[in-house]
Formats: structure tokens, sequence, C-alpha cells
């Protein structure tokens, strides 16, 4: 309706054929009817937020042609929303695409895709990622290896988008999806990095909490002399403290680029951590011992090899 209003043309594209995911087939159908030489796709929970949005997009395509992708800033108004906040940074971390260089990233994000129309004909459209669950990673693959351009932006003020405005449950699902059919997908060295990043929050994490609480216990009991230390200095402390304040910075500056993140999100990043923790937790259990996740109401098949799954029910 909203779209009609505006004058759009709305097209119904169908149920999809068998192999097909529903999105990977709207798009399909949108490519078809589309009557212009670039081919704008945009999730529903993304807009062009700014009035130069289209234009900046067309220019970044001229320049470098080949895929453009744009990772949209995240709008999180609720609080359970912010919970998102450590998976954003990890998405953005594994997948390096924006550690490559104009035209040299890795992956691409599905929310913002500008491509030409002989470009996507060349690849094969997105029939050639028909079954895909990452439609957008599998597409960057496909680009790179006809040898076009693959290139990867933040939205900042231009693009923006609000994915789970319906709370906990739609997030954890939304992330845990993501997680069990995207972890192959990155580059190794980017997982490597993201490893190494998540294995020193957790233990900055727990360093600290262990440090408070028994500095708590000796105040408490009248001991505030030489707790956790070693010949009455409280250098352990002071480390872990230390360590607190370098990750909530560097969180606070990265947070900024992925969304409109509060600040407790990394003054206290422990908290987005857990919920990162419980959603991986699951993610790797469901896809190990079911071969599977549910999503949206369907049932997203990961048995199958490569990152392309299959929906049912």
């Amino acid at each position: 309706v909203v779209s009609r209003r505006h004058g759009a043309q709305v097209i119904d594209p169908g149920e999809p054929p068998q192999g097909w995911t529903g999105k990977a087939w709207a798009c399909a159908v949108g490519a078809d009817r589309a009557r212009g030489d670039l081919l704008l796709f945009l999730d529903a929970d993304t807009r062009l937020a700014a009035p130069g949005a289209l234009a900046g997009l067309v220019e970044v395509h001229q320049e470098h042609g080949g895929l453009v992708s744009v990772q949209p800033h995240h709008e999180v108004p609720r609080t359970v929303e912010n919970l998102s906040a450590c998976f954003n940074l990890v998405a953005l971390l594994a997948g390096g695409a924006f550690t490559g260089g104009p035209g040299r990233a890795r992956v691409a994000y599905g929310p913002c895709l500008l491509v030409s129309r002989d470009d996507h004909r060349r690849v094969g459209g997105h029939a050639s990622v028909r079954g895909s669950v990452l439609d957008d990673i599998d597409l960057a693959a496909v680009y790179r290896a006809s040898g076009l351009a693959v290139t990867c932006l933040v939205g900042g003020r231009s693009l923006r988008m609000r994915s789970y405005p319906r709370g906990w449950r739609a997030l954890s699902s939304g992330w845990e999806k993501n997680i069990a059919a995207g972890s192959g997908a990155a580059p190794s060295w980017s997982v490597a990095a993201t490893v190494l990043w998540l294995a020193v929050q957790h233990l900055v994490a727990g360093g600290a909490v262990v440090s408070g609480a028994r500095a708590a216990r000796h105040v408490r009991g009248g001991q505030t002399r030489g707790h956790g230390t070693i010949g009455g200095s409280a250098a352990p402390d002071v480390v872990w403290a230390l360590g607190w304040v370098v990750l909530a910075r560097q969180q606070r500056q990265a947070l900024r680029h992925a969304g409109s993140f509060r600040s407790w999100t990394w003054a206290a990043f422990p908290v987005p951590l857990l919920a990162f923790d419980l959603v991986f937790a699951r993610s790797m259990c469901r896809s190990l011992v079911h071969g599977s996740v549910d999503w949206r109401g369907r049932t997203v098949d990961l048995t199958r090899s490569g990152r392309a799954g299959r929906t049912s029910g």
C-alpha cells in the first residue's frame, strides 16, 4: 500500500519454484521486470535515509563496477535490540568486507546490492544462488569468480535498517541462522582475527569480574590490603580495569559505524557478549545435532554442501 501510494509498481512474484528460496526468486522476478540499466536490491527493512544516497551508490558503481554492497546503519531503538551489538561487530570483522580495498571485498551484504543489468546476466543473476540461505555472500563469490569487482560500504547516514523490532526471539533466530549458514563463508584470516578478538573480550571480562568480586569480599571482610596482589601490589586489578577501558573504547568507536547503539553496549560490553555466546552456542548445537535451524517459521536445512541450504515447512 505504501509503495503504491508513492507511485511504485508492486509485483507479486508468486510461490518460488522448487529449489529456490523466496528472496532469491523475488529478486529474480524483479530483475526480469525492471527496465533500467542498473538494478538495486533492497531488503524490506532497509531504507535510503538521505537525499543523496542513491546518487552516491550510482557514483561508486560507476567508479568500480561489478557488485556494490552496503551494510546499513543498524537502528536499535529498544533495549533488547541493542543486544545485537556484538553480532554486528562480529559480522563486520569476520566478513573482512572492508579490509580488501574498493572492488576487492570477499563478501557482500544483502540489505543493499547495486549491479548493472549486463553484469547480473553475465553471472547468471539470482538463479546462480537460487537455493542459497545467504545469497548475498554466495552472489559475491559468483561475481568474483567471473572477474567482476565486489565493493562494500558502510551505510552511515545514507542507508539505515531496523532488523529486529519484534524483540529477542526474532533477534536470536535471525543471528542463529546467520551464524550457522555463514560460518564457513568468511576468509580464514578474518575468522582467526575474530576468534582472537572474542577471546580477548572473554578474558578481560572474566578477569575483571573475578577481580571485582574478590575485592568486594575483602572490603566486606575488612581486608583492604594486598587482595589479589603480589607483595601488596594491586597491579593485577589495575590490568583488568585498564583492559576493560581499552576494549570499551575500541567498541565505542566500532559501534558508531555499525549502528545507533546505546552507550551501555560498549561500557558494559560483557552483556552483549553474553547474548552472543548464548545464541552462538544454540546455533552450533542445532547445526551439529539437527543439521538445521529455524528461521521465520521455516526450517533451514544446513546439511547440503557449501553454504546453500534449503528451507521447508
